[in-house]
């Protein structure tokens, strides 16, 4: 009976560390297009204001099995670098402004934020707060910031201070 209970309790264990290794495999699903995408009804997560009223590029954080949606990368990144949104499993979406109309950013081109360039300073309005142009090429945003008398920043050079500042001495433009 003791060998009887001693194999079970092993095979037991062996179907636990297998389904353990493919719950641990599992990748999140990719975001379609259609969840990221635009809509005019659209309110921004963090100010409730309608997305589509401004121009500029917009933000999509996408993570628990939802999107929030931002009328600005500025304000996205606000609420992403609050500590308890602060994950590395929520991901970052901005529109690549090198590949878009500044007037109505294309959703088809909406980039990883994590790997964007962002230009500050640039004076282009948009939605309320600091102004951040997003691309996905660095010679654009480059391009801008020369033009502009911006600067161009990665996201690590992005914090609350950084944010705050620029919104202080900034117009509001809502």
């Amino acid at each position: 009976m003791n060998r009887l209970y001693f194999k079970a309790s092993r095979l037991l264990a062996g179907v636990l560390v297998c389904l353990a290794l493919v719950a641990c495999d599992k990748a999140p699903p990719p975001v379609s297009e259609a969840a990221l995408a635009f809509h005019p009804t659209d309110e921004c997560h963090v100010c409730g204001m309608v997305i589509n009223d401004f121009p500029g590029p917009k933000g999509a954080a996408v993570g628990a099995g939802n999107v929030r949606k931002f009328c600005s990368p500025a304000e996205m990144l606000g609420w992403w670098l609050q500590p308890e949104n602060h994950r590395a499993d929520v991901q970052l979406y901005v529109h690549d402004m090198g590949r878009s109309h500044w007037d109505t950013p294309d959703d088809a081109h909406l980039i990883d934020a994590r790997t964007a360039y962002f230009v500050i300073g640039s004076g282009l309005k948009g939605a309320m707060g600091v102004v951040l142009a997003s691309f996905s090429d660095a010679q654009a945003a480059e391009k801008l910031a020369r033009d502009t008398g911006g600067r161009v920043l990665r996201l690590d050079d992005i914090d609350q201070q950084l944010l705050g500042q620029a919104t202080a001495m900034s117009p509001m433009s809502h």
